[in-house]
């Protein structure tokens, strides 16, 4: 069952069981799916609903920042909770030590020694890692490593 499917039975379980941030949670990203399939004009692949959920969840990240700053404890509540909703239809994630073993074999595969040379590694390991690693943490993994 690809992860749009998923999504969309987990809005209708939310509904029967009265759970009311799951369900705003769900359709938010769902909404946000539509919206990109409709912009694109095609269906999107479990990779691209994968990126959205991270977008989400980076968001969700960003306001939780936001509300410690505020002093509003109940928002940062209300988003930690919308991430955990959130993170069941990530991908497992990939341990540290083995997207450091991915970047350090793109970085042998390009020949790559500067940091300026960082986007022809992450073009090699982008489709390796597919959504298991958020983004900011392979972007500084790579920087990392070309900066030794």
């Amino acid at each position: 069952m690809d992860i749009k499917t998923q999504l969309n039975e987990s809005v209708k379980d939310a509904m029967k069981s009265g759970d009311e941030v799951r369900k705003r949670t769900l359709r938010m990203v769902l909404a946000a799916v539509k919206q990109a399939e409709v912009d694109k004009q095609t269906q999107l692949d479990d990779l691209a609903v994968v990126a959205l959920v991270q977008k989400e969840i980076k968001n969700r990240r960003e306001a939780i920042e936001e509300a410690k700053k505020a002093s509003r404890p109940d928002l940062v509540d209300e988003n930690e909770v919308e991430i955990k909703v959130l993170e069941v239809f990530l991908p497992k994630a990939m341990p540290a030590e083995e997207l450091r073993a991915l970047v350090q074999a793109a970085i042998a595969e390009t020949g790559a020694s500067v940091p300026s040379d960082m986007g022809k590694v992450m073009k090699i390991v982008m489709p390796k890692v597919a959504g298991r690693a958020p983004n900011d943490m392979i972007s500084a993994t790579v920087k990392e490593l070309l900066t030794k």
